[in-house]
C-alpha cells in the first residue's frame, strides 16, 4: 500500500534557511531582502537570469523551490502534468500592487509599468516555479489570514485521491513590508512514509 509522505521541506525566515530542518544558509539579521535573496541565489549555484526581473514574492517562492529541489528533475520521475503546486499566503501581491499603484495614481505623472503589472497576480509566483521546473499539473494559490495546514492537507489529499497528481509542492510563501516567510514541502507516494503527510508532521516542519 502506497502512503503519502513529505519527502523534503524548506523554511525561510529571519534571514535563515532550513532545508529538511537542517540549517542550510544564514545571513546577519540586518541584511535586506534583495541582498539576502541574491546571496542565497549564489549559494545555491542557481543560473536563471530572469530571477532578478521577478517581484519580491516571486523571488522568494522561486528560490525556496530552487533550494528545495536542489537540482533534481521531478519530471524524470513523474509525468509533468501530474506534478502540482498548491500554495497560500496572506498578503497576496500587496507589495508590487502598491508599487504599481504609485505609477498610476497621479494623472499628471502617469507612467504605468508593464514590468510591475505582470506580477500583480499571486499565482504568477507559481507560474515562475512551474516554468523553471516544467510542472504542468494542478496549481493554485489561496489567500488566507495565516498558514492553514488542515486546508492544504485536505486539498492535496484530494488531488492524490482523484489521481490528478503523483507529486505535489505545497506550502506558504508570503511577502509584505512587514516581513517575509516561505515554507515549502514536497509530497510524494512511498511504500513507507518516513514523514507522514498529516497535520502533526507539517506543523513540526513549519515550526
Amino acid at each position: 500500500m502506497m502512503n503519502l509522505t513529505v519527502s523534503q521541506s524548506i523554511k525561510i525566515e529571519n534571514k535563515k534557511v532550513f532545508l529538511n530542518r537542517q540549517l542550510y544558509f544564514e545571513m546577519p539579521q540586518d541584511t535586506d531582502f534583495p541582498t539576502f535573496t541574491k546571496a542565497l541565489y549564489k549559494h545555491a549555484e542557481t543560473k536563471y537570469p530572469k530571477f532578478f526581473k521577478m517581484d519580491k514574492l516571486a523571488r522568494l517562492g522561486f528560490i525556496a523551490a530552487e533550494v528545495l529541489l536542489n537540482g533534481q528533475s521531478l519530471t524524470e520521475e513523474y509525468p509533468s502534468d501530474k506534478i502540482g503546486v498548491i500554495l497560500s499566503n496572506s498578503s497576496s501581491t500587496i507589495d508590487i500592487d502598491t508599487e504599481y499603484y504609485n505609477t498610476i495614481k497621479d494623472k499628471d505623472n502617469y507612467f504605468p509599468s508593464p514590468a510591475l503589472f505582470v506580477y500583480t497576480l499571486p499565482n504568477i509566483m507559481i507560474g515562475e516555479i512551474c516554468i523553471r521546473h516544467k510542472f504542468n499539473g494542478e496549481n493554485n494559490l489561496f489567500v488566507e489570514k495565516e498558514f492553514n495546514p488542515d486546508f492544504q492537507i485536505k486539498y492535496i489529499n484530494g488531488l492524490f485521491d482523484q489521481q490528478r497528481v503523483q507529486a505535489c509542492l505545497g506550502g506558504w510563501v508570503d511577502y509584505s513590508t512587514k516581513g517575509y516567510e516561505a515554507f515549502l514541502f514536497l509530497v510524494e507516494m512511498a511504500d513507507e512514509a518516513k514523514i507522514p503527510f498529516n497535520i502533526e508532521s507539517i506543523l513540526k516542519l513549519y515550526k
